[in-house]
């Protein structure tokens, strides 16, 4: 199949990416056991099929997860646009330091992600977390910088509020909103509007709700080292439970439709508009086919309709971390 494209943005900070990218978190921390070499071949093989929005974060591993992307895409730099972001800052150790925003950091970050990526210039820089201490004016003057130096080609908030966005934007254009959106997860649904008028794009992570709305995941199955475990409200106890039912339902509905119940959620997604990009994560390789032939599956008035009875928003139980204090509002 031929993957098709999205626009990112608009005017000077307009990105071109393929309609779906590839998460590559979990390559290295978060979702149980790693390899590496699986890892790359992973994203190797994303390259081939025509995924080319690769995204990382220097806290991932923590600082591994760049190298190793950087790694995978040595030789074929052109294929890609490489998204990271700064912001959640990490000790080596793995311990957090917490949200760091102030201008001096941003400069000293993007350098040290450059580095670890093998790149001169990252494509899409986010900051991965909004720092309250820190006016957003002055992050993104410093985001700015980078862009001017040639450092960086266009910039992106994650998990940004409606009035930081709109701050940031006027200090430099944004490209891209990086927020969790999936039938799990409306939120972004408000935002849209606001988004729209500014020309901004959404790149929805967790786009399959962690993995629980593959139907392939429940609870019970996550390993020791599996963070969901004990970071996600949606997969703990009662909630994991009532969650499961709507995933059920979502599963009978992707038979009847001949896919699997990754392929309608993604499908789902990537309906809600032409500036939407979704990124979902994984390490393996028959998943990623799997998520990339979602691109082929068209869904109709009545399709989505379907899908957003068997899946109610206001049906999910639980919050989408442990810990929401982080999530500018």
């Amino acid at each position: 199949m031929t993957i098709t494209r999205r626009i990112l943005g608009s005017g000077t900070v307009a990105l071109e990416v393929s309609s779906i990218g590839l998460g590559c978190m979990g390559m290295s921390e978060f979702y149980g056991a790693t390899d590496e070499t699986e890892a790359i071949n992973t994203i190797r093989r994303a390259l081939d099929l025509g995924v080319t929005l690769l995204d990382t974060a220097d806290m991932y591993g923590p600082f591994t997860n760049e190298q190793l992307v950087g790694r995978a895409i040595a030789g074929r730099r052109d294929e890609v646009q490489v998204a990271t972001k700064f912001g959640n800052q990490r000790n080596p150790d793995g311990s957090f330091v917490g949200l760091n925003g102030r201008p001096e950091y941003v400069l000293r970050a993007c350098d040290a992600s450059l580095q670890r990526l093998g790149v001169d210039r990252i494509d899409l820089y986010y900051q991965h977390r909004i720092d309250p201490r820190v006016p957003i004016d002055e992050t993104v003057g410093a985001m700015k910088q980078l862009v001017d130096a040639g450092k960086v080609r266009c910039l992106g908030l994650s998990e940004a509020g409606a009035a930081n966005i709109r701050k940031a934007h006027a200090v430099h254009p944004i490209t891209a909103l990086q927020s969790e959106y999936s039938l799990f997860s409306r939120d972004p649904d408000a935002m849209l509007p606001m988004l729209r008028e500014l020309g901004i794009g959404l790149v929805p992570y967790s786009p399959l709700g962690r993995g629980m709305l593959t139907g392939a995941l429940t609870p019970g199955s996550l390993g020791d080292k599996d963070f969901r475990s004990v970071a996600y409200p949606r997969f703990m106890g009662a909630a994991g439970d009532a969650n499961l039912v709507l995933v059920r339902a979502l599963v009978e509905l992707a038979e009847q439709k001949g896919c699997s119940a990754a392929q309608l959620a993604l499908a789902w997604v990537l309906a809600q508009g032409p500036d939407i990009v979704p990124i979902p994560g994984t390490k393996r390789i028959t998943y990623l086919e799997e998520n990339v032939a979602a691109l082929e599956v068209v869904l109709g008035a009545d399709d989505l309709a379907a899908i957003e009875a068997a899946v109610p928003a206001h049906e999910v139980v639980g919050d989408r971390y442990a810990n929401m204090g982080s999530i500018d509002r």
